[in-house]
């Protein structure tokens, strides 16, 4: 969760480092550091906050050198503090790292008992130690790191620099993920090939276990029994298109307006005509869809409402039962594999670790195949799985995801689609008519943003708001779930959803005047359900916010603001019902003054449990 850079060049790389760093922001934003291999030693600057203060101390300390590590973090041990911040030190080594040490304790008082001291509280500074004592026990530097990473427990993607070495870096990956940008006399490494588009398009991903020695010549991998082994180096087309807010006060707000031209491009060269093109998802995808009873969806937040939407959508278009479970569940219970099941995991980074480590224990389990719908190329979950489909959303930096989660369902649609049609459920007709509506996904997203202004006004009757709850039915509920999670993520307003049918089992006894209830409610045959339940809401003193089908028979009254949307088509509707969501939790999140792109506590990809 947290951003890693590091170069080796025969040129100076502090500013390197520092925009690499601003390019990672978006994963952690508590405190960042760097540190440079000089002449007299490893210089080092660290700054509480975020990655600007770390620029302005470099603007006032400039740093000279060719080799260099730099990180922006996210917290999980220790507070944010400057003491806590990477890259940590011990004697002549320096280390950044992404990730979690279990061990980290036990390996503490090991090294205590060797005589290290630590100076933070920190898990990373367990690994500084570590291969500081290898290397003083006669280990070259790639020895002893390869030595440190056997005692290591738990997640880390590593970068290790030697004072008395400075024409190297040791790289060390495990359950955390590292490319290597590959240039002409120089390399460099991040945990992100984003952090690395200004110096180079050429990359190599390293696997899990690897080990490498980079130089500014070469890159010699390891695998984890120390073998050498070849690596590809892929050349990379990926885009840093977010780099630039244009006419746009946040990130956030930037990409809820792209939303049309990324689903676009989601759909580009998937559809022809009126058919839906299997192949899509992977050399052999459409045999292999032909062959599946079930499907297992494994998914994390956002992703995961992604996942519950889709379940909905296969059990009705494909007549195949689905599952739909958080990673960090399914991985510690026991689960029963069903004959011809295919597992398939959402991720928009391709790196969520508790996504990447269920993919693996589901391959062991003996799924038919695995299935990956990602915004990433060349990302782990992706390289890791039998089949892949990209969702080509372009860079999101908000932390708070909004393309990226309806590409991903106009993927997953496209996906359920598929499925049916290689099983022969989805006649020609229907497959005829989905692709119809598909092509009229992007106009109706934007008729939905068109709303932008009469949100923005309704916003501000949340500006003293503490508590909201949101309702939906059906394929709905989901979308109430997500609004939910949007609302709470950048407003910090706690926000809870429900399926309306459940309000008389419980979340009633909340309703009073000063908890707003927002409603979505698309015309279809859930709506005279979902009447009932908006009157439930009212005759108890509920203020409602509904959201409803331009053809819905539903009016403005008192305890009732309603805000009307343009009629869509049955299927679309969770998509274009996202949209207005998307725009309230922006707009309070503005009233409120919070920090809309990136929110206290969260960070954009989880790549630690």
């Amino acid at each position: 969760m947290c951003g890693i850079v590091g170069a080796v060049a025969q040129r100076d790389v502090a500013e390197i480092l520092l925009e690499g760093l601003h390019r990672l922001e978006y994963r952690g934003y508590d405190s960042a550091g760097i540190a440079i291999n000089h002449q007299q030693g490893i210089q080092r600057l660290r700054r509480l906050g975020k990655v600007q203060a770390l620029g302005d101390a470099l603007n006032e300390t400039p740093l000279s050198g060719g080799t260099g590590i730099a990180h922006t973090r996210w917290a999980t041990h220790g507070e944010p503090s400057e003491i806590n911040a990477h890259p940590h030190v011990s004697s002549r080594i320096a280390v950044v790292h992404n990730g979690i040490i279990e061990n980290h304790e036990k390996l503490r008082q090991k090294l205590k008992g060797l005589g290290f001291e630590f100076a933070s509280q920190t898990d990373t500074e367990v690994i500084a130690h570590l291969v500081a004592h290898h290397l003083g026990q006669g280990d070259n530097l790639l020895g002893a790191v390869q030595q440190a990473v056997t005692e290591l427990e738990g997640a880390y993607g590593t970068v290790i620099m030697d004072a008395q070495q400075p024409e190297k870096l040791i790289v060390a990956r495990s359950g955390s993920p590292l490319v290597i940008g590959v240039g002409v006399g120089e390399h460099f490494i991040a945990s992100d090939q984003q952090a690395l588009l200004n110096v180079t398009r050429r990359f190599m991903f390293l696997e899990e276990g690897d080990v490498a020695e980079i130089t500014r010549r070469e890159v010699k991998v390891f695998a984890k029994d120390g073998t050498g082994v070849e690596r590809s180096v892929i050349e990379s087309n990926v885009t840093h298109d977010a780099s630039d807010k244009g006419e746009y006060r946040h990130y956030m707000m930037k990409e809820i307006f792209e939303q049309p031209t990324a689903i676009i491009n989601t759909l580009e060269n998937r559809i022809v005509g009126n058919t839906i093109l299997c192949e899509a998802f992977g050399a052999g995808a459409g045999d292999t869809f032909a062959t599946i009873e079930h499907v297992q969806i494994i998914a994390c937040g956002t992703s995961y409402h992604a996942g519950m939407v889709a379940r909905y959508w296969l059990e009705a278009m494909a007549g195949v039962s689905c599952n739909v479970e958080i990673a960090s569940e399914f991985r510690y219970r026991k689960s029963f594999v069903r004959p011809n099941s295919l597992i398939v995991t959402l991720s928009q980074s391709g790196e969520t670790a508790d996504t990447l480590a269920a993919l693996r224990l589901a391959k062991e389990m003996g799924y038919t195949a695995s299935l990956s719908i990602c915004n990433v190329p060349g990302s782990s979950l992706v390289r890791e799985s039998d089949l892949a489909f990209m969702t080509r959303a372009g860079a999101e930096i908000g932390v708070a995801s909004t393309k990226a989660f309806t590409t991903q369902l106009a993927g997953l649609l496209l996906f359920c689609g598929a499925i049916g049609k290689s099983k022969g459920v989805l006649n020609e007709w229907a497959e005829g008519a989905l692709v119809q509506s598909l092509q009229r996904l992007p106009d109706a997203v934007n008729q939905a943003l068109a709303l932008n202004d009469s949100i923005a006004s309704l916003a501000e009757d949340f500006a003293e708001k503490h508590h909201a709850l949101f309702l939906g039915r059906g394929d709905q509920y989901p979308i109430a779930m997500e609004g939910a999670l949007k609302l709470k993520e950048i407003s910090y307003i706690h926000a809870e959803a429900y399926a309306a049918g459940e309000l008389k089992h419980g979340p009633l006894a909340l309703i009073d005047a000063d908890m707003p209830t927002i409603v979505v409610a698309p015309n279809n045959e859930l709506l005279e359900k979902l009447k009932s339940n908006i009157e439930e809401v009212r005759a108890r003193g509920g203020h409602l916010y509904v959201f409803a089908d331009d053809e819905a028979e539903l009016v403005a009254s008192e305890g009732i603001t309603l805000l009307r949307v343009p009629h869509v088509d049955e299927i679309l509707a969770p998509i274009v019902y996202t949209i207005p969501l998307q725009l309230l939790s922006y707009y309070v999140a503005i009233i409120k003054g919070t920090d809309v792109d990136q929110p206290r506590n969260l960070a954009k990809s989880v790549t630690v449990e």
